[in-house]
């Protein structure tokens, strides 16, 4: 080495030092201590639980764990400790709550940047309720080609703003005058030209296997498809088919050829047997399938996702919506409930998701005490939002339990939830990849959250 070159072999090392004791500092053990634990899996909670966390992962857990003479101890005293809940149907990108008719108008009158300032606050407020990743099923804008989903999910996995872990469908796929034609309602020819499968609407098997592959190309990390009718669309019956079975065929086709799981919003009986038949992983909604469809669903192993919170809050706020829709809120609603008492009792595979975005971004956890209010028991609904979630995504190696090895995603709520199910609706504790998000009061929500975005026809 010449004498010349010593300088900058020096200031190497010492940034090569700095940086391992930076690293060093980084990956202290923190433990995470309770007085029970709900570890994703088991059918009871685990008295006195402790979660050892270093970086990003889980190191150790249990209740009887040697605690590192250095590490950083967090006592959460008479909470429980869970894994982050898992919600497998939002909208992140969309608000619509208020009344549908000035909704409808702000949809065309708002900027899609703003749009998506705005998610920014959603994800936020998802996450810190508890729910540390999310499946997001649909963000299309009439007239825009702009994928916010994309980008918001990009964004977030950078570390510009807070969200939970997103699965992203980008623009769903429907038929022409279907579920996610947002077109539909309007006279003809307003917005210049039907849409294409370039935003998601497609006719045939040919158009929609061009759709999956658009979809895919531009960022979806699952497919979801309308192959029914809906309750917020006004064009359409909320269960009439609107995919035939050869069409069926090749979403599935083309989507698992992809690697991608396939979800369908489906309330009809018909549209939901053929599809599950198709081979599709999971049904949004199933409002109106029968007893024959959900033990073909048992057999087959399909999931179902209920989205009770999404009739729940429509039915709250019914005389906000036109009549049309009225009626077929009311029957969905009433049909719902024995199709998922029925799931229930008859061991189909159930996943949580509650369709945010119909209902306030942030209230997601309410879907526990509704599943709970329909006849499931209280441990179930938590496997539903967290194991069950993880399988149906496909992501059960990295999250859905506290175990060793998975991702340090992880929250505390009070009490004793299988005594009193509503204790996730008061989430105080949450880590995501290790780092803490919230030990204390959420940040509080702003007006935009509830009530500046737009709308567009989701379920």
């Amino acid at each position: 080495m010449r004498i010349a070159d010593r300088p900058y072999y020096l200031a190497v090392i010492v940034i090569l030092l700095f940086s391992a004791v930076a690293a060093g500092a980084a990956d202290q053990t923190v433990v995470l201590k309770a007085a029970r634990m709900f570890d994703g899996k088991s059918k009871s909670l685990i008295p006195n639980g402790v979660v050892l966390v270093q970086g990003d992962k889980i190191v150790d857990v249990g209740s009887t764990v040697t605690i590192p003479s250095d590490a950083k101890v967090i006592d959460l005293g008479d909470m429980t400790l869970s894994p982050g809940f898992m919600d497998a149907h939002t909208h992140l990108t969309l608000d619509f709550t208020g009344n549908f008719n000035e909704r409808r108008l702000k949809e065309l009158q708002t900027n899609v940047s703003e749009m998506t300032l705005m998610a920014i606050s959603y994800a936020r407020a998802t996450l810190e309720a508890g729910f540390t990743t999310v499946r997001d099923l649909g963000s299309r804008f009439v007239g825009s080609p702009e994928f916010v989903d994309v980008a918001l999910r990009n964004a977030i996995n950078h570390g510009i703003t807070p969200g939970p872990h997103m699965l992203v469908a980008t623009k769903g796929i429907g038929a022409t005058g279907g579920h996610f034609d947002a077109t539909g309602g309007y006279r003809d020819k307003l917005f210049g030209r039907e849409p294409d499968p370039s935003e998601g609407i497609a006719d045939g098997p040919d158009e929609i296997r061009k759709a999956v592959r658009f979809e895919v190309k531009n960022g979806a990390n699952v497919i979801k498809a309308a192959v029914s009718g809906g309750v917020l669309s006004l064009a359409d019956e909320v269960d009439t088919p609107q995919f035939t079975p050869a069409e069926m065929a090749a979403l599935v086709d083309e989507s698992h050829r992809l690697r991608k799981k396939v979800a369908v919003h489906c309330h009809g009986d018909q549209a939901a047997r053929e599809a599950i038949e198709a081979g599709v992983d999971s049904i949004e909604h199933g409002s109106f399938m029968k007893t024959e469809t959900l033990q073909l669903m048992k057999t087959k192993g399909t999931y179902l996702v209920p989205t009770l919170m999404a009739t729940e809050y429509i039915l709250s706020k019914i005389d906000s919506y036109p009549p049309a829709l009225q009626a077929k809120a009311r029957a969905a609603g009433a049909a719902r409930s024995e199709m998922f008492r029925n799931a229930v009792k008859m061991g189909v595979k159930i996943a949580l998701g509650t369709d945010a975005g119909v209902f306030p971004h942030g209230d997601n956890a309410k879907e526990f005490a509704l599943m709970v209010g329909l006849g499931m028991r209280p441990i179930d609904a938590l496997r539903s939002g967290t194991s069950n979630d993880a399988d149906l995504l496909g992501i059960g190696q990295a999250v859905g339990t506290l175990e060793k090895g998975k991702r340090a995603d992880i929250v505390a709520m009070p009490g004793d939830p299988t005594a009193d199910i509503t204790a996730t609706e008061h989430i105080s504790f949450v880590m995501k990849d290790g780092k803490i998000i919230r030990n204390g009061p959420a940040t509080p929500r702003t007006a935009a959250v509830r009530d500046d975005d737009i709308d567009l026809p989701v379920d």
